[in-house]
């Protein structure tokens, strides 16, 4: 009779225990916090990123604007520069600065310079700037808004399940002194 009980006993027994719980405890949830202290690191520094990217394009924007003067390869050169600085992650920077045009008889747009740095192949013209239509604001008849299109890729410190992310920002600003800035580009 003493044989038939103690299979049973024991397994009954090691169940009841409860020294030794936390280990285990620990050894199950261990993985899983650092799994999440590091995916909320990479979420929050792609975040942060992605502002950094907005900011600049908004910076560029605005110093454009504030110009008088006739915009060369050299300013644009420094706007490149500048977006370099205020990013944090340089993998694949792109830049791309337009002046459009808009004409209230045709209701179109139409593309006076374009200017691109880092990765862009192929500046905004009047074939394609079509393509923005529905991205660009009201405006008035013969009123330009200079167009700023920055691009960088997030490249994640950990593999937490997010990829590579392409972090593209489209900003428009109105020139502040001078309807139409002179580009030489």
């Amino acid at each position: 009779m003493r044989i038939k009980r103690f299979p049973t006993l024991r397994p009954k027994r090691f169940l009841a225990r409860e020294n030794g719980s936390i280990s285990v405890e620990a050894v199950l949830i261990f993985p899983i916090l650092v799994w999440t202290i590091m995916a909320g690191y990479t979420f929050f520094e792609a975040y942060r990123q992605n502002a950094s990217n907005i900011k600049a394009a908004h910076t560029i924007g605005d110093l454009i604007s504030r110009e008088t003067r006739e915009i060369n390869s050299a300013y644009i050169d420094s706007m490149e520069e500048m977006f370099r600085l205020m990013v944090v992650n340089h993998a694949d920077l792109k830049i791309r600065i337009s002046l459009v045009l808009y004409d209230a008889a045709d209701k179109s747009h139409s593309v006076n310079w374009s200017a691109i740095r880092g990765g862009y192949t192929e500046k905004l013209t009047n074939a394609n700037i079509g393509q923005y239509q529905d991205a660009l604001p009201p405006m008035s008849d013969q009123n330009t808004l200079i167009l700023v299109e920055t691009s960088n890729t997030f490249v994640p410190r950990f593999k937490v399940g997010l990829d590579n992310v392409e972090l593209e920002n489209f900003v428009f600003t109105r020139p502040r002194f001078a309807n139409n800035i002179k580009g030489n580009v």
